[in-house]
């Protein structure tokens, strides 16, 4: 929770960010890539996990679970393959989509799509990439999936 310190008028305003340390689940983080290609319907399946502190991101699934209640953050990066063609892909929550990116420049064969998100998460809910439409492109990590845990509540 933000708090501010002085008064509202005429003065500098400071934010503190007032913590409540749960002392288990404060290094919460993930890192991934995807070192295969994707057709639209795969689900993000992880092919390279960079770090994992924590143990919440999945592999098999490629999705991650939070451990804690909390405030996380998310960004994923995905490139498209061909030219042509609209990639969507959708970060989801449990089931339900929250956020989306696009690629859908005609006459670029190499696009990217990228989004980051704030969540709050209760324990055993699962966050996801879910290609919706379109090719991503295989090879040496050209789309990743992050996130971590900003603070307990």
């Amino acid at each position: 929770m933000w708090g501010l310190s002085g008064q509202s008028f005429g003065r500098t305003l400071t934010p503190t960010l007032k913590m409540r340390s749960t002392g288990c689940c404060s290094r919460t983080l993930f890192s991934a890539s995807a070192d295969t290609a994707k057709r639209s319907g795969d689900a993000g399946r992880a092919s390279q996990v960079l770090v994992n502190e924590g143990g919440g991101f999945d592999r098999a699934s490629g999705s991650f679970v939070a451990p804690v209640r909390g405030v996380y953050s998310f960004r994923f990066h995905v490139v498209k393959v061909y030219n042509r063609q609209t990639v969507q892909v959708s970060l989801m929550l449990n089931t339900w989509p929250v956020i989306s990116a696009f690629a859908n420049d005609p006459d670029v064969t190499r696009e990217a799509a990228t989004s980051s998100v704030l969540l709050p998460l209760d324990p055993g809910d699962r966050v996801s990439l879910r290609l919706r439409r379109g090719n991503l492109l295989g090879g040496w990590k050209y789309s990743s999936f992050s996130g971590f845990l900003i603070f307990p509540l």
